[in-house]
């Protein structure tokens, strides 16, 4: 049995940082893709980064570019996602999710098999 567990999220001011880790159990993910999306209130679920298992190839959407960083370690069976520069809007609940088709890295969240339930990410302005 697949699971995904997400942790590391908190309350953070604009301009601070957080780390999330999302530790991932049940089988081998070296053909998976590892992802993170976040859905705020009222809004839908979106794309945030994610990685693939073996080659560790990384993809970002836009907002995040620069601020975010996606990584793996492959011992430890954890994706992480370590977030810089934080604004209020980047507030939400994050999700680790993992996808076994070649179209991962398109971001859509109907490709993901397997999801985790969620940190909270709030940051004040």
């Amino acid at each position: 049995q697949v699971q995904l567990v997400e942790s590391g999220g908190g309350l953070v001011q604009a301009g601070g940082s957080l780390r999330l880790s999302c530790a991932a159990s049940g089988r081998t993910f070296s053909s998976y893709a590892m992802g993170w999306f976040r859905q705020a209130p009222g809004k839908e679920r979106g794309f945030v980064a994610a990685i693939s298992w073996s080659r560790g190839i990384a993809y970002y959407t836009g907002s995040v570019k620069g601020r975010f960083t996606i990584s793996r370690d492959t011992s430890k069976n954890t994706v992480y996602l370590q977030m810089n520069s934080l604004k209020p809007e980047d507030t939400a609940v994050y999700y680790c999710a993992a996808s076994r088709t070649n179209s991962w890295f398109t971001g859509a969240a109907e490709l993901y098999d397997y999801w985790g339930q969620g940190t909270q990410v709030t940051v004040s302005s």
